[in-house]
């Protein structure tokens, strides 16, 4: 069960912009994450979630979308995320947030999937801007964004031949390549 959520969990980049999200779903993915493991157990993480129409249309603009995917700008107006999770970290808590912010996301977006719905993990944010659109108190620093929605593409796990960019066909199925695990395994005694 746990293989095939992971398996199922991808970097989904468009989205069935009809169908919303509700803040209470989103707020039991983060419930789970607030339970995973964290650094010294300082839990410096905070989230903020954003399911406004409005509001997820001002913040699109700031978000970089498949870096390999060099000719494409994003998703279209009808394949936007419906919903973000902004991923904070409390400075007043902690400077230092060890590897909590990828265990929560990794939680997140296994629970999305688990209901029906996938999201991506944004790195390529504007985060100032970001910021102050929603006016984020200067303690809390703004680590990734979590785009979400139900999944409007199918994505595919290929083995890594090559190259390890993922790509679209010309069906626009999304292709990610994936190291074998005699590629990655180094050691077993």
């Amino acid at each position: 069960m746990l293989r095939d959520l992971i398996e199922k969990n991808r970097s989904y980049r468009r989205f069935k912009s009809e169908i919303r999200l509700r803040p209470e779903q989103i707020e039991s993915w983060i419930d789970l994450a607030r339970l995973t493991a964290s650094g010294r157990n300082m839990q410096p993480l905070k989230y903020a979630i954003v399911t406004d129409e409005k509001l997820c249309g001002k913040i699109f603009p700031f978000l970089g979308w498949a870096g390999y995917l060099s000719d494409w700008k994003g998703p279209a107006e009808h394949e936007r995320p419906v919903a973000y999770v902004l991923v904070l970290k409390d400075r007043v808590i902690s400077e230092n947030h060890y590897c909590d912010d990828g265990i929560a996301m990794q939680s997140i977006l296994l629970a999305a999937v688990e209901d029906g719905f996938g999201g991506c993990i944004v790195g390529s944010v504007n985060k100032s801007k970001v910021s102050r659109l929603l006016e984020l108190p200067a303690h809390l620093e703004l680590l990734w964004v979590l785009a979400l929605g139900e999944p409007a593409e199918e994505v595919v796990i290929d083995t890594a031949r090559d190259d390890i960019k993922y790509w679209r066909d010309e069906k626009d199925v999304h292709h990610v390549p994936k190291r074998s695990l005699n590629e990655v395994l180094i050691l077993k005694k």
